[in-house]
């Protein structure tokens, strides 16, 4: 039988996409997540609702859009609302799962998306939390997307725009936070949980093809791991198919190389 070859990026999707649950509400981004969710509603959830931080609500444009509030995510959309219309379901407990990126993520999944180094005088500016606090906060899940790089995951983050499980276990319920917070981190090298007992940061697969040396050289703090390490599923051909034929066939947001 054949080996079917594909991308980093198209196997972040799939591993994105089986976050979701069919007939669940999720509150999406453009990039990866956007990717990954329409992927999820052409296949094994298609009664899910995705919408954006704009208010946009399933839309299928005829193009990808490059940003929340591209009116391009109007065409074909269930329902165009706002802002406020979006952060009134995370604050009527009613979103399922919340994807997120970050420029930094530490043990506990704290996100930083604010600065790097001194706040006052930092190093780089970086454009704050949008709506990605409310996401965390409110969403009864939530999983991360960032490329795995050294510098992307430090034990600590340097300012927590985004409340992951902070300190470790009960520590989002003595905050008030809702939600579950993080439950899956994804990157180009690997799939993480969190572990139940302590909160810090968990290897649940690697990637085809990635060791575990390759996964700790890129991380900034020890990664809990139980062995035997799973394998990451590579997409199936039909998954593929969508992702290149479909969901992104001008390579947008995956390269087909």
């Amino acid at each position: 039988m054949a080996t079917v070859e594909f991308t980093r990026e198209e196997l972040m999707a799939v591993a994105a996409a089986a976050e979701i649950r069919d007939s669940e509400v999720a509150i999406i981004g453009t990039g990866l997540p956007m990717i990954a969710s329409y992927l999820a509603k052409r296949t094994h959830a298609p009664s899910a609702s995705l919408f954006f931080e704009s208010g946009i609500i399933d839309a299928f444009p005829r193009d990808l859009a490059t940003g929340v509030g591209d009116f391009r995510l109007m065409s074909n959309c269930v329902k165009a609302s706002g802002l406020y219309y979006a952060l009134s379901l995370l604050q009527g407990g009613r979103v399922d799962l919340g994807f997120l990126g970050a420029a930094e993520v530490d043990q506990y999944g704290n996100i930083n998306s604010t600065v790097i180094g001194n706040y006052i005088k930092p190093q780089v500016r970086l454009p704050g939390s949008g709506g990605a606090n409310d996401i965390a906060s409110l969403a009864k899940r939530v999983v991360i997307i960032v490329p795995h790089q050294l510098r992307k995951f430090p034990e600590r983050v340097q300012y927590i725009t985004t409340p992951g499980h902070l300190d470790g276990v009960g520590a989002r319920e003595r905050a008030g936070l809702r939600g579950a917070g993080p439950v899956r981190v994804v990157t180009n090298l690997a799939v993480m949980g969190f572990d139940d007992e302590t909160k810090r940061m968990k290897l649940r697969s690697l990637h085809p093809g990635v060791s575990l040396d390759q996964v700790r050289e890129n991380t900034g703090f020890e990664l809990l791991v139980t062995e035997p390490i799973e394998e990451t599923p590579a997409p199936t051909p039909e998954q593929l198919k969508l992702l290149r034929e479909e969901i992104d066939p001008d390579g947008i947001y995956i390269s087909k190389k």
